[in-house]
């Protein structure tokens, strides 16, 4: 099957307060954002026309951006209406969203206090991370090369691009060995993440997830706790040691793409998806359908 660049589609896309079209939405090859990763992002999903928790990923965004030392030129409410617009211009009503805002061209040196800074959101048709045989069986997961930073290193608890150049590295070098993607360690050697996604473990009917101290405490992994201790599970969040993992009967990750995936297996070790997971797995589907109906 061969893949539509993302540079070459018909559509619309948000660009910095208009609506341009798609192969015309272009950054200069001297932007900073490009050079220096001066730039910020978040990954959304709308359901049945309505996008989930908009609000919480938007504030987050202005987060991001304010913790990389720069301020977004719109309010929360404009970049929402964008994300909304973005939607409808596109005649989309279950698509991927993409908000991003990045230092622009007027310098290329360390020192960028006064770039312009730039807002796009593009939108897109994107089912499932993973297809639908997959999640039913189980991912199979390696072990990255690369660790998490500690937060005395990197602006870990933004959603920066810079963060996740470990991540494509980590999750290449997975695909060629045959994996859906990599677990990641944090920069102590405790279970973190995935490649871009958090993950949640299952012992003994209760669940257990990392402490997210070093790494993104994910939208969705907040969703799911709600949704587990709803349904009266046991959630236990706490640094998880590698060698834990042969003492847990289930796993599975989450995030906005991933949504929730089962894991069948972490490297040496293997899970088999289980009620828990398959429940959670069910509970969050019918859950953003039902807030967003």
């Amino acid at each position: 099957m061969s893949l539509v660049p993302y540079d070459d589609r018909d559509g619309w896309i948000w660009f910095d307060g208009q609506f341009v079209p798609w192969r015309e939405a272009k950054v200069h090859v001297l932007t900073h954002g490009l050079h220096y990763a001066s730039a910020v992002f978040e990954g959304e999903r709308m359901y049945g026309g309505e996008i989930f928790k908009l609000t919480e990923h938007t504030e987050r965004l202005f987060r991001s951006a304010e913790i990389l030392d720069f301020t977004i030129p719109y309010t929360v409410a404009q970049i929402e209406e964008a994300c909304k617009e973005t939607c409808a211009r596109n005649g989309l009503s279950d698509c991927y969203l993409r908000p991003i805002a990045w230092r622009g061209s007027e310098t290329i040196g360390v020192s960028a206090q006064d770039t312009t800074i730039h807002v796009a959101v593009a939108v897109w048709d994107w089912p499932s991370y993973f297809n639908p045989e997959q999640k039913a069986k189980g991912i199979a997961l390696s072990w990255a090369k690369y660790r998490r930073p500690s937060p005395d290193t990197a602006p870990t608890s933004s959603k920066a691009a810079g963060l996740y150049m470990i991540c494509t590295v980590s999750k290449h070098a997975a695909e060629r060995e045959g994996y859906a993607d990599a677990m990641m360690l944090d920069w102590r050697g405790y279970v973190a993440e995935a490649t871009g996604a958090n993950v949640f473990f299952v012992r003994d009917g209760a669940l257990h997830t990392p402490d997210p101290d070093c790494f993104l405490d994910g939208i969705t992994r907040r969703s799911v706790i709600d949704l587990a201790r709803a349904k009266g599970v046991e959630v236990v969040v706490r640094h998880i040691k590698p060698e834990e993992l042969s003492t847990f009967s289930e796993c599975f990750i989450v995030g906005t793409a991933a949504e929730v995936t089962p894991v069948s297996q972490i490297g040496e070790y293997r899970f088999t998806p289980g009620n828990l997971s398959l429940s959670l797995m069910d509970d969050y589907a019918r859950m953003v359908r039902r807030e967003t109906a």
